[in-house]
């Protein structure tokens, strides 16, 4: 029992080392680099979108050295924790669940709709849905009675399933679906939409508060100034300002 105390003491000390002096590291940015206009893979092979022009700025007003990591999507938390990067910037939005997991930063967008892709029109309620495994709206279809969820690695792969018929419909973010729908003649968004899980925030694990504060800060100051809210109508044009 004393080696074990020992060892969990020796850890923390470091923790707090590292922290104390994250000014001078270099912070690793996690996204999935596959959820346009959140985050996707340019041309050139970078992230980009609305999340790399929000994690660029807010180390820049941080004050911290960023560089950014690509990781998939269902293992993203599990790779945080296990310190292959310093912070979630990855379209994730803050539940409970995941809070008992990692903390959350404040949020950086207000709740967004969720929104029913399909080929025609149809019932959700009875019907057969696709969702990215480990998102709010995979959760949320495995709730509704008389609904069959399917589940799949990667948003392309759900947007896939509704083409070949493997689903009904696809539910994820109505930023996501709202472009697929305008470029596809064959697909639709339905009226009904879902309003789920708590905005979108930034996941760090819980013993890096200094570091979550310091986002935090950052992120106020552009919601302050304004900044956060012209970066939202750039991309997310039907998001909710604050």
């Amino acid at each position: 029992m004393k080696k074990i105390l020992l060892t969990t003491v020796a850890l923390a000390m470091t923790a707090g080392i590292a922290m104390a002096d994250s000014h001078a590291k270099t912070i690793r940015l996690g996204t999935e680099g596959a959820y346009p206009p959140y985050n996707f893979l340019n041309d050139d092979g970078e992230v980009a979108g609305f999340e790399r022009d929000l994690g660029d700025e807010l180390c820049a007003r941080a004050e911290l050295t960023c560089e950014w990591v690509t990781n998939e999507w269902d293992s993203i938390i599990p790779n945080l924790v296990s310190g292959n990067y310093d912070v979630i910037i990855a379209g994730m939005s803050i539940t409970d669940e995941r809070d008992e997991v990692i903390d959350f930063s404040d949020a950086y967008t207000l709740p967004d709709p969720s929104a029913y892709l399909a080929a025609g029109e149809i019932d959700p309620a009875t019907s057969i849905l696709a969702a990215q495994s480990g998102t709010i709206q995979a959760a949320h279809i495995a709730s509704m009675e008389g609904a069959t969820l399917v589940e799949f690695a990667t948003p392309e792969e759900t947007v896939a399933a509704v083409k070949n018929g493997e689903a009904d419909a696809v539910l994820a973010d109505k930023s996501f679906l709202a472009p697929i729908a305008e470029a596809d003649a064959d697909l639709q968004l339905l009226a009904q939409q879902e309003l789920i899980g708590g905005g979108i925030g930034l996941g760090v694990r819980e013993s890096d508060g200094e570091l979550r504060e310091k986002f935090n800060m950052a992120i106020q100051s552009m919601k302050d100034d304004g900044s956060l809210n012209e970066l939202i109508k750039k991309w997310l044009p039907e998001a909710e300002l604050f």
